[in-house]
């Protein structure tokens, strides 16, 4: 079975408006290392934040279907479409056919051989591959929820567009004729085979804008395709799924947000986890638990330089600010919610900015840095004597406070003694007693840290399991189950015999086709949390339940194959569409984890 995600399988049905909405697995992910731009699979652009990831977005009709900003070339007869990624790169593919022809269509977020622009360039090159193809455009800069009124002006021979501060170019080679007004760009060319035209967007904030030749930004998209190719080069997984592997270690290096190492959970806001559901949230800032997932997953593909800017980003934050669940991405406190009055996905609302978990406690993230501390150091590398007092510190915390109740892995609203916050209490002083043991932390509160490891484990094992369930519940005297348990096989924590009931539990409790819920009790307003599966079928190849692990992994990954290897935070367990924002680092990191257990042991 393929699952290198090679085309979009519902070649036919894709490109299809529901609601004026396209289906989420139909987009497919455009990134420089700053921002990510998603282009759906009719040819549009509808979402493309600039400069940043979490700056307002330039393009947003991905959350306001009739009135949201796009930058779409479609064909303008109907028209089927395949799509991919060029091998081991982000630069996208896309090939329409119609009744007259057949034309390819390829984008890229382009960089350089110096790395990353200093401005955002936007490039879609389009080629006659046979007959001809007619395209419509149109180039609209979104109105920010009404907050802005887009304008364009002539400077020179130069038609510019401006959205508050933004200002930008839109550039094209001699073929297309675009027809001007404030508010957005019309115009249509046809291409016969053999031909080409080059339609591309640069833009910046508050800066001069340079104005590329179209000859320098066409060579460019293959500069790109080629540079993400040599960063794939170096992924050093050799496994039977390696191209399974790097396109999910290409999705995370999307989310690497270079002018600071942060890693972003996800490249969007308020796509819903349910379809006219209200849990809509915004994951375009850096959370400690998916930055350190994310790091090991980096780790894990050999990709050291990645983990090291994130590792060292995290650090510097928790020395600043102490354990906090999430960060801006330049290290900020993240903003307080706000709602932005948009339609919504498919009228799913609210749509909003900012997010409430920034002022939650969660134990998980002492577990996570000392979890990603402890893999940074087992891959050879070394902690410097302020880490490694940041990191004593922390434990010192984690060994005064993992009594306290908090908001759990899930952010939950109500503060309980979650069962698997205090195994990441465990995972943290267990980690911090090797980390000691090895002289990367100063030994002095050493046993200390090893007693209350001991205490915490003799307090799980008393208060968390279930007779009636045969499994760890979500928290002393709940009956519900959760899936982030099967996490705990992964750190090392004992009872192995425990985990392996809870796994079959958690399968017969929360497993929904080929996915998995977070926890009970959350069917009606939320699809399966894609990640939790994955992490089902690392669990079981770490108990020795290869054949099981295989089959939950394969299961999923099928299921998945409808899009272009873009992977949601969650799916619908009947109809396989996608749900959640995108693309989502938690799961393609948990891909990845899986994957690398899997073939290790089994020798590829």
């Amino acid at each position: 079975m393929d699952h290198s995600f090679p085309v979009a399988a519902r070649a036919q049905a894709a490109g299809q408006r529901t609601d004026g909405c396209l289906a989420l697995e139909d987009y497919g992910a455009l990134g420089d290392g700053r921002s990510v731009a998603l282009s759906g699979a009719d040819g549009s652009i509808d979402w493309w934040c600039v400069p940043n990831l979490d700056s307002p977005p330039l393009f947003d009709r991905l959350l306001d279907p009739v009135e949201g900003g796009r930058f779409s070339v479609t064909p303008e007869e109907p028209f089927t479409v395949e799509r991919r990624y060029l091998p081991d790169s982000n630069v996208l593919e896309t090939l329409f056919t119609t009744a007259s022809g057949q034309a390819r269509v390829t984008e890229s977020m382009n960089s350089d051989t110096a790395g990353r622009l200093p401005w955002a360039e936007l490039a879609r090159r389009v080629e006659g591959v046979r007959g001809q193809v007619g395209f419509r455009v149109e180039m609209r800069p979104g109105r920010r929820a009404s907050a802005a009124s887009p304008y364009h002006s002539c400077i020179g021979k130069h038609h510019v567009f401006h959205v508050e501060r933004v200002l930008g170019l839109l550039l094209h080679s001699d073929g297309f004729k675009p027809d001007w007004s404030d508010e957005a760009v019309h115009g249509h060319f046809t291409v016969r085979a053999g031909q080409r035209e080059i339609l591309a967007i640069v833009a910046g904030m508050d800066e001069p804008l340079v104005v590329p030749p179209i000859a320098e930004i066409d060579r460019r998209i293959d500069t790109s395709d080629e540079e993400w190719r040599t960063w794939a080069r170096l992924v050093g997984h050799k496994g039977q799924r390696r191209a399974e592997f790097v396109r999910s270690a290409l999705a995370l290096k999307l989310l690497l947000f270079s002018p600071s190492g942060a890693i972003a959970a996800a490249a969007t806001t308020s796509l819903p986890e349910g379809i006219g559901g209200g849990k809509n949230y915004d994951y375009r800032y850096a959370w400690v638990r998916d930055a350190g997932y994310t790091i090991k997953a980096f780790l894990a593909a050999g990709a050291q330089a990645e983990a090291k800017a994130a590792f060292s980003w995290l650090l510097e934050r928790l020395r600043e600010t102490g354990p906090r669940v999430c960060y801006s991405l330049f290290g900020d406190e993240v903003p307080p919610l706000r709602e932005i009055d948009v339609p919504g996905y498919r009228g799913s609302s609210p749509v909003v900015v900012g997010n409430q978990a920034r002022h939650q406690h969660q134990h998980g993230i002492y577990g996570d840095i000392f979890e990603t501390a402890s893999r940074f150091v087992s891959c050879g590398n070394i902690l410097d004597s302020r880490s490694a007092e940041t990191l004593s510190r922390l434990a010192d915390q984690c060994a005064d406070r993992w009594r306290q109740k908090d908001a759990g892995l899930w952010e939950l609203s109500e503060a309980e003694h979650y069962t698997m916050s205090k195994v990441s209490c465990w995972q943290a002083l267990a980690r911090a007693v090797e980390l000691a043991d090895d002289g990367q932390l100063p030994t002095t509160c050493r046993d200390r840290w090893a007693r209350e490891r001991d205490r915490i484990e003799s307090w799980i094992n008393s208060n968390c399991w279930s007779e009636v369930k045969r499994a760890f519940v979500l928290h002393p005297g709940s009956e519900k189950l959760d899936a982030s348990l099967a996490l705990a096989v992964r750190f090392g924590f004992d009872g192995r015999d425990r985990l392996a009931l809870t796994l079959d539990a958690i399968d017969q409790d929360l497993g929904a086709g080929p996915f998995h819920y977070r926890y009970g009790g959350v069917e009606q307003d939320e699809g399966c949390f894609l990640a939790c599966t994955f992490w089902m079928a690392e669990a079981r190849a770490l108990l020795g339940q290869k054949d099981r692990a295989w089959a939950t992994l394969d299961a999923a990954t099928t299921a998945l194959g409808r899009g272009v290897g873009i992977f949601t935070e969650m799916a619908d367990p009947v109809t396989g569409a996608y749900l959640g924002n995108l693309p989502q680092g938690l799961t393609h990191l948990a891909h990845i984890m899986a994957l690398n257990v899997l073939e290790e042991q089994q020798g590829c």
